[in-house]
């Protein structure tokens, strides 16, 4: 950032502002949707954040840099819709078939899948010392979840001082509270993510021949409704989950109940096909299954995998069709 860039911004230049913004867009957007867990919400509070910028550039005073005066910002403009509770409602598939008994009922989380091409070209600055995440985790799909477990400050705090490594006096600063609230939120926001056990392998190296193999084995277990094919593929503590519903089912055995009736409740000439994408730097699979009146498919939705070393241990699936136009696929293929 120029001095005389900054001042042509504060004088009204458009361009100039722009300048200033255009490379922090896509990392605070990622930040945006970490704390809201909704693409389209993260979309509107970045927004929100830049024109919030553009209006209050004179009360910038140079004291920090202009990105984490940015992200001060974006994370308080989140806080807010955290506060106020006023979330849009997501538009939802609802099953097709009578679930059987989950092995738990969950949380009704706000949730949405993040599509890989919107990570393409943003920058991947090298966090503070004091992160305790790599970048790559702090998108994936368990971890946001786990944040959205947090209230919001604890979210705040911990987004701010582990993703993103600002020193805890910075992130006072930046959430307008003391360093002794700081360490107090992070305390219990570390609490609460350690109880959830990391997974105990590694995935594949995302698009690697491991991965590719896995992930093309499960597609054709779940186009062919081939339930031991595909609860084969599983880890043995498997989850399925489908936000925002309360459904939860853990281990092969209760993962095959639920596909069987699943499967069972398809009828015999029903056509369902993967689409592959990725979401949350995972792969991922547009869902289509067929139109009984004409020679097309149509989306119902994005399922998710998370692999751990040669398995799957988590798949979610994200009903509705209103996900797929941003990794962009249609709601409908012909046959």
């Amino acid at each position: 950032m120029t001095t005389s860039t900054l001042a042509r911004a504060r004088a009204g230049d458009e361009q100039a502002f722009r300048h200033l913004t255009d490379a922090h867009r896509g990392e605070l957007q990622v930040h945006c949707y970490r704390m809201l867990g909704s693409v389209q919400d993260a979309e509107d509070a970045l927004q929100e954040t830049l024109l919030s910028a553009w209006r209050g550039l004179d009360s910038f005073e140079e004291r920090s840099s202009l990105r984490a005066w940015l992200y001060t910002i974006a994370t308080n403009r989140c806080l807010n819709v955290l506060r106020a509770g006023a979330r849009r409602p997501q538009e939802q598939q609802a099953l097709s078939f009578e679930p059987p008994e989950p092995t738990r009922s969950g949380e009704l989380l706000w949730l949405e899948p993040y599509p890989d091409a919107l990570l393409d070209g943003v920058p991947d600055p090298t966090p503070g010392p004091d992160a305790r995440y790599e970048s790559h985790e702090t998108i994936a799909l368990a971890f946001v979840t786990a944040l959205q477990r947090l209230p919001p400050r604890q979210r705040a705090a911990l987004v701010l001082r582990d993703v993103l490594g600002y020193r805890a006096a910075e992130v006072a600063s930046m959430l307008d509270t003391t360093e002794t609230s700081v360490y107090s939120a992070l305390q219990r926001a570390r609490a609460t993510l350690e109880a959830t056990p990391p997974p105990r392998d590694r995935a594949p190296l995302p698009r690697s021949v491991a991965e590719r193999e896995l992930v093309a084995e499960f597609a054709d277990a779940f186009e062919n409704g081939r339930i031991e094919q595909l609860v084969a593929l599983l880890t043995d503590d498997a989850w399925v989950t489908m936000p925002p519903e309360p459904f939860e089912y853990q281990g092969t055995v209760a993962i095959a109940e639920f596909f069987a009736h699943a499967f069972s409740a398809r009828p015999p000439d029903r056509t369902d096909r993967l689409v592959p994408t990725r979401a949350n730097g995972q792969p991922a699979f547009g869902h289509y299954i067929g139109d009984i009146h004409a020679p097309v498919v149509r989306a119902v939705g994005v399922i998710v995998l998370t692999l751990e070393g040669d398995r799957i241990s988590h798949l979610t699936r994200f009903g509705g069709s209103g996900h797929l136009s941003r990794f962009g696929l249609p709601r409908v293929l012909s046959l």
